[in-house]
């Protein structure tokens, strides 16, 4: 009799490793949203502490210097206001009142090193000269208007590289209205290249700011906390914007009102008129509803954030007029006004700070009012050209309206 141990066979049978596979499987499906989840959480968490951030430095400038950083400003030619002579790398360059509110922030930012290139001149080693302060903000060959900074930047946005130059999604609040968002208190006299520029001197550009933009920024305008009546815990100062990604998302790229011979004033009656023309004319996308079409929009590379130190509206500005998340409307070329709306990658809403510096996530469901109300404007050109909408009333815009204007005596009894 054979006294040997019997042998066992040992191993898995393929049955079994199916069935270790397939809860594999499952666990993979079910931890994956999670851990997406939990990543995203973190990137909001991030963005929240970089608006954060800039709203220490908005306070910080304001105690250094009584004023708010100015949206608009920046060295210039006093007689020259060429486009192309503001881009000169030969050392006669100039900003042409073209920087944004972060330029003067950034030793507020910790980013001294940046505002030391920017505030002196600059010679490169292959010949390009820059006076201090740069020349416009457009010109990507000036280091400085190139470069990305982190502070500015929502981890959840995705967009980077050209035709951008140094991208933001931290935009200033310029109220609920959008006429003349552009040129502001500030206009240019005379021809280009013998002319001058009026500080605060013409009587209409007066009287269209002081109707029409009732944010906590006003374009080339020394902005002070006095100024905020309503309270700085009950206005917007700065909002999220998502830069663009040249896919035509009307979140990111401007709707060229001038299709169906859309006019300024037709659009400040209805600010909704962009998407109404789309829908009746078809340039919304059938199977993408939240894209425009590719004949829709008037450029491919200004759309929003491409540049953290450009002024343009559709750069570094936004309006409590539609709500979040809603179709950016732009005004013939997309870098002058509009309707421009805060927006954001997160789910849902987006990050906004308020002059108190409070960080709030503002969904896309808040009271927005009545998006197809006028707004509140006078174009002071000719009798009867003001809106219907007396200057000084009440944001029509709801919630979202009355917390981006400054003064205007609005009581906010809802929360956000």
């Amino acid at each position: 009799m054979n006294d040997c141990p019997r042998r066992v066979k040992t191993g898995f049978t393929l049955v079994e490793l199916l069935v270790v596979i397939a809860i594999i499987g499952v666990l993979v499906g079910l931890l994956l949203p999670a851990v997406q989840a939990a990543r995203e959480a973190a990137r909001r968490m991030s963005c929240s502490n970089n608006i954060k951030q800039i709203g220490l430095g908005l306070h910080n400038y304001h105690a250094t210097y009584n004023q708010l950083p100015i949206e608009g400003t920046g060295a210039t030619n006093e007689t020259v206001n060429s486009a192309t002579a503001g881009d000169d790398s030969d050392g006669t360059g100039f900003t042409r009142l073209e920087l944004s509110y972060l330029v003067g922030l950034l030793p507020f930012v910790e980013q001294q090193a940046l505002w030391e290139q920017v505030s002196n001149p600059m010679i490169e080693d292959d010949g390009d000269r820059w006076p201090a302060f740069g020349p416009r903000p457009r010109q990507g060959n000036y280091p400085p208007w190139a470069t990305n900074i982190p502070t500015f930047r929502c981890p959840s946005d995705p967009g980077n590289g050209l035709p951008a130059l140094g991208r933001t999604n931290y935009a200033a609040c310029t109220g609920d209205g959008f006429y003349h968002a552009m040129e502001g208190v500030t206009v240019w006299q005379g021809p280009v290249s013998n002319g001058r520029w009026l500080y605060e001197s013409d009587s209409v550009a007066m009287i269209r700011s002081r109707c029409g933009l009732r944010g906590a920024f006003v374009t080339r305008k020394s902005m002070k906390f006095r100024d905020f009546t309503d309270g700085l815990s009950n206005t917007i100062a700065v909002g999220e914007v998502l830069t663009g990604l040249q896919d035509n998302d009307i979140r990111s790229v401007g709707f060229d009102n001038s299709k169906g011979g859309s006019t300024t004033v037709n659009m400040l009656n209805n600010p909704k008129l962009c998407e109404d023309v789309a829908l009746a004319d078809g340039y919304l996308d059938p199977a993408r509803p939240r894209f425009w079409t590719g004949t829709a929009t008037i450029s491919a590379v200004t759309q929003r954030g491409f540049r953290w130190a450009d002024y343009h509206p559709i750069h570094s500005q936004f309006n409590t007029i539609l709500a979040p998340n809603s179709e950016v409307c732009t005004v013939s070329t997309s870098e002058r006004f509009g309707v421009l709306p805060s927006s954001s990658r997160h789910q849902g809403g987006v990050h906004i700070l308020m002059a108190d510096g409070a960080v709030k996530f503002i969904t896309d469901s808040i009271n927005a009012g009545n998006s197809r109300s006028p707004c509140v404007y006078c174009d002071a050109t000719s009798a009867g050209a003001d809106s219907v909408l007396a200057a000084g009333s009440q944001s029509p815009y709801g919630l979202w309206g009355s917390l981006g204007t400054r003064a205007s005596n609005e009581v906010i009894n809802e929360e956000f």
